[in-house]
């Protein structure tokens, strides 16, 4: 008699009788270790994780359960998942465009784990970093409107109305300013001028 096995399911027989003795059996002794959880996918590690970066980033994550009650988060899941949203929020990205980048188009089936999915979205979908910008230059002094000297009656551009640069500092010999020589009558001489 020839006996054949089918490959269609293969250990289909052994795993039952596996479970069986798994769980006929209780775990009495202490150092058998306990199931473990699996671990979560890596996420993006912000540059500089400033203590308000990561608090945003924990409030954006805590707030996820608002949008899709399926996003609710433990503690532990929240501090493992903030780095990540922080490396977002450090590339000029609001905490609204995180949060949607987060919560749309999200699978129409319960979500089973749903720290690893966002753990996935945190990592694939990461923005680039924004074009560095050379720093602003300086605002342009403010344009004032032309103003006439009182002295010389030259036009010039100050906030109010008084002197002209020139009338304002130019002595000439004898120690008289620049428009006091131009105020004097046409035809006297500058000797006479001096006192």
């Amino acid at each position: 008699m020839t006996r054949t096995v089918s490959c269609n399911r293969p250990g289909h027989h052994a795993a039952r009788e596996t479970t069986a003795r798994r769980s006929a059996t209780p775990r009495t002794s202490p150092d058998e270790p306990a199931p473990r959880k699996r671990r979560l996918p890596a996420v993006p590690q912000p540059s500089f994780p400033a203590a308000v970066l990561l608090r945003t980033a924990l409030d954006v994550l805590a707030g996820l359960r608002r949008h899709d009650p399926r996003l609710l988060l433990s503690v532990t899941d929240a501090e493992h998942l903030a780095p990540g949203v922080a490396a977002w929020l450090e590339r000029d990205l609001t905490p609204a465009a995180v949060r949607h980048a987060l919560t749309a188009n999200l699978p129409d089936e319960p979500l089973i784990r749903p720290a690893a999915f966002l753990a996935h979205r945190l990592a694939a979908q990461l923005p680039p970093l924004p074009p560095l910008r050379p720093p602003a230059a300086p605002a342009p002094a403010p344009r004032h409107p032309l103003q006439t000297c009182d002295g010389c009656d030259r036009a010039f551009r100050a906030p109010e109305p008084g002197r002209c640069r020139d009338c304002r500092s130019d002595p000439l010999p004898g120690g008289r300013l620049a428009w006091e020589r131009r105020s004097l009558p046409l035809g006297t001489d500058d000797e006479e001028r001096a006192p």
